[in-house]
Order: C-alpha cells, then sequence, then structure tokens
C-alpha cells in the first residue's frame, strides 16, 4: 500500500489571532467605557441595552467596511500600476468580467474574507509592478483608518459619534497590520508574505504573472488544458519552498487533472503534499481532493481512503461544500466508496445549484467530465 502523507503547514496563524483579540479587546474597551458613562449619566438600563445593541451593530459594519475598503485599496492601487480589473469579491459575492460586462457571481474560499483579482500587464525584461498591487488593499486600510480616527477626534470626547468613528479607524489600522506585515495566516498567505516572496525570486515575478493570466484566460472560458503548456511545470524543490512559486506546482498539477493523466498527477500531488515547501492550506487540501477522487476511480482501497480523509480534510471540505471539486469528489465518494446512488444524487444537486453561479464555467466543464468519468465507473 501507498502510504499517504500530508503535512501540515508548521507554522501557525498566532499573530493574526492575537491581532484579532487585540481589536475586540479595542472595541469592547470603547463599548465599555462609553456604557459606564451613560450609566454615570442617569441613563435608564433598557436605554443602555438599545445603545450597546447599537454599537454591536456598528463594530460589526465596520469591519464590513473596512474589508471592502482593503480589497477595493487592491483595485485602485492595481489600476495605477497597470492593471486590468478582473473580478472582485467580498465574502461569497463576486463581481467578474466575462465577455466585457461585468456579472454577478458567487464564490466562497474558506479563510478568506474578500479577494480582488486582476489582469497583470506585460512582463518586460522578467519585471512588472507588483508592489503596489500587493500592498493597495494595506494602504487604503491605513489612509482610511487614519481618516476615521481624525474625525472621531473632532467629535466630543467619549461622545457617540467619537466612540462609532473609532470602530472603523481601529480595524483599518488592524487590518492594514495584519495583511502588510509578512505572516502565513494559514489557509493563504497574506498580501505582505506575498510581497516578501516576490521581492527575494525573479522567478516569483513570472510565477505571480502565470497565476493571474490564468486567472484571467479561465474567467474568459478557456480550460487548463488549453492554455499555453509553457505556464505550467514543476518547479525544483528548492523553489517550491517560496510561495509564490509554489503555485505552479499547483497549476501543473491542474493541467494534469484536466488532461486525465491521473497516475503522473497523482505522484506529482504526493511529492508536494510529502514536502516541506510553501503550499498553503488551502492548495493542500485542494489536492488532497483530487487525490482522493484518482483513489476512487482507479484501486479505491478503503484503507487508503481513510487515511487521506482524515478529520482536519473532511473539516475542509465541510467549510468548502460549494466548491465543485469538492463537491466531484463528495459525488464520487458516494457513489464509488459508499456505493449510495441517492446520496451521490443529492450532491450532484448542490453542484449543479453551485454551477449557476460559479464565476469560471471552463471550469465547471471541466468538473462535470469528471463526474461523468465516475459515473461510468458503476456501468
Amino acid at each position: 500500500m501507498n502510504t499517504v502523507k500530508q503535512k501540515k503547514n508548521s507554522k501557525q496563524p498566532w499573530p493574526v489571532l492575537i491581532g484579532y483579540a487585540l481589536i475586540g479587546a479595542a472595541c469592547g474597551i470603547l463599548i465599555m467605557s462609553y456604557l459606564e458613562r451613560l450609566a454615570g449619566g442617569g441613563a435608564s438600563k433598557a436605554g443602555r441595552i438599545l445603545q450597546a445593541a447599537f454599537l454591536f451593530l456598528c463594530m460589526y459594519a465596520s469591519m464590513l467596511i473596512q474589508i471592502v475598503i482593503h480589497e477595493v485599496g487592491h483595485l485602485v492601487f492595481g489600476l495605477a500600476a497597470g492593471y486590468k480589473f478582473s473580478s472582485f469579491r467580498i465574502f461569497s459575492l463576486m463581481w467578474v468580467k466575462e465577455e466585457g460586462k461585468i456579472r454577478f457571481k458567487k464564490l466562497s474560499l474558506a479563510g478568506t474574507g474578500g479577494q480582488c483579482l486582476m489582469c497583470p500587464p506585460d512582463l518586460k525584461d522578467g519585471k512588472m509592478p507588483v508592489m503596489l498591487y500587493n500592498f493597495g488593499g494595506a494602504l487604503l486600510n491605513v489612509i482610511t483608518g487614519l481618516l476615521f480616527g481624525g474625525l472621531a477626534f473632532l467629535c466630543p470626547a467619549w461622545s457617540l459619534g467619537r466612540v462609532v468613528l473609532m470602530f472603523p479607524a481601529v480595524f483599518g489600522i488592524a487590518l492594514a497590520l495584519i495583511n502588510g506585515l509578512p505572516l502565513n495566516t494559514g489557509p493563504v498567505n497574506n498580501d505582505g508574505r506575498n510581497a516578501l516572496d516576490l521581492s527575494r525570486d525573479p522567478e516569483a515575478v513570472r510565477a505571480f504573472w502565470t497565476e493571474m493570466k490564468a486567472n484571467e484566460m479561465s474567467s474568459r472560458g478557456v480550460r487548463v488544458k488549453d492554455m499555453p503548456p509553457e505556464w505550467f511545470y514543476m518547479p525544483s524543490d528548492e523553489a517550491m519552498k517560496n510561495g509564490i512559486i509554489a503555485i505552479m506546482g499547483v497549476l501543473a498539477c491542474s493541467r494534469l487533472m484536466d488532461e486525465r493523466r491521473f497516475v503522473e498527477a497523482d505522484r506529482r500531488m504526493a511529492d508536494i503534499l510529502s514536502g516541506e515547501n510553501g503550499v498553503v492550506g488551502l492548495h493542500r487540501c485542494l489536492l488532497t481532493c483530487d487525490r482522493i477522487f484518482i483513489e476512487l476511480i482507479g484501486q479505491n482501497r478503503q484503507d487508503t481512503l481513510d487515511e487521506m480523509r482524515s478529520r482536519e480534510q473532511l473539516r475542509f471540505m465541510q467549510s468548502m461544500s460549494r466548491y465543485p471539486s469538492v463537491l466531484r469528489t463528495e459525488y464520487a465518494y458516494a457513489l464509488l466508496g459508499e456505493k449510495d446512488p441517492e446520496k451521490a444524487k443529492t450532491v450532484l444537486e448542490r453542484f449543479e445549484k453551485t454551477a449557476k453561479d460559479y464565476p469560471y464555467p471552463s471550469e465547471i466543464r471541466a468538473e462535470r467530465e469528471l463526474i461523468d468519468l465516475a459515473a461510468c465507473m458503476t456501468q
């Protein structure tokens, strides 16, 4: 039996957890201090409860506002650096450019609150502007955070206006630090870490350009197998330690899957998952999904499937339960692993519902072919 190993990313997102804890503490202090002054001024208990509820709503609204501002920052500074609009996502709500028009779609990625993807300018001597686009979100968070803070201090001390305006100020500065400092934040790398990886190696710049061009072509309906073959290669073990370059290995596996070169794809993915490299948690779990599918349509060994379907992997698949490749794998497992056609039918219905609003129709076509392949295995 082939041993299946999936090494976890050794770096835990403790700085991010501490950052969000400090945000909560700062907002909590603001709310409690304001309510204490209300009580000292003779405000009724019912009035204080209503004020507290209003402040909590303002706090969460401020977080959402600064998330939107962050992605707008990537868009604005990206345009200034010569990039073109491709897609803009806040949580699962996404606007993508298709055939010259902006269309509304849905896409949810675990561990991300939003994402602004753009079409990169052409490479010149292997170079292109990368820092302004990557740091654009953090820059606009800082700018607006300071602006909200300045407006807050124009209001009377401990007034409702000052407290409300301090929320987006706190979130703005905090999100700028969380995204701007080079951190590995678990499922994905943050903007600062991406910028650091890009600054270390010219190969990373080309990899970054390739990733964004592949996304652009995918939004135009081009399948991975039909994109230029020179884009897809397996970097060296040393190069794979760079998080940006490591994505090339993931893309190469995606192309092998689309070409139905399953044996080679499984071998490549096993090498990636067993190695110490810069492949982030999100991609590791998606690669494991593909390996589970290959096992199901191949030898279909239950002990191997059980090893790959670890508790961590199943949690990930639950969090990504509307992602096409995850649904395809769940369908194959229900049909070929559990021998449950009714469950497989239910998963297929979920897939079709997801497909209606998914932003990349080329991926849906590829996944449908793999679903059909799994269905043929029962005949």
